[in-house]
């Protein structure tokens, strides 16, 4: 009796673990679309910020923040100045253009 148990139990998992295979679709017709960031990210020194971008950073809205990387980016027709920014152990970022006015 034991072994037609174990023969049922067996055959039982056998039959909730088959695998049912699909058939491979034919790959010439399929199309591969990429996609990439349209945004040209080009490394600023701090000191060469524009002034209006500097004075941003100084402003109380910023007050005890501090630069760390600055990069000029062009997104389109958009073009705005992306800094991390760092305060203490906290790190973030702004986007600032050129007039030193927060891009959104």
């Amino acid at each position: 009796m034991k072994k037609f148990i174990l023969s049922a139990t067996f055959l039982a998992f056998a039959g909730f673990s088959a695998v049912q295979a699909s058939e491979v679709k034919d790959l010439k017709n399929t199309a591969v679309v990429a996609v990439q960031d349209s945004a040209v990210k080009t490394p600023v020194k701090l000191e060469e910020l524009p002034e209006a971008v500097s004075t941003a950073l100084k402003s109380d809205a910023y007050k005890g923040w501090s630069a760390t990387e600055a990069w000029s980016v062009k997104e389109g027709a958009k073009e705005y100045y992306l800094i991390n920014i760092k305060k203490e152990a906290e790190t973030g970022s702004v986007k600032i253009d050129k007039d030193g006015k927060p891009v959104q």
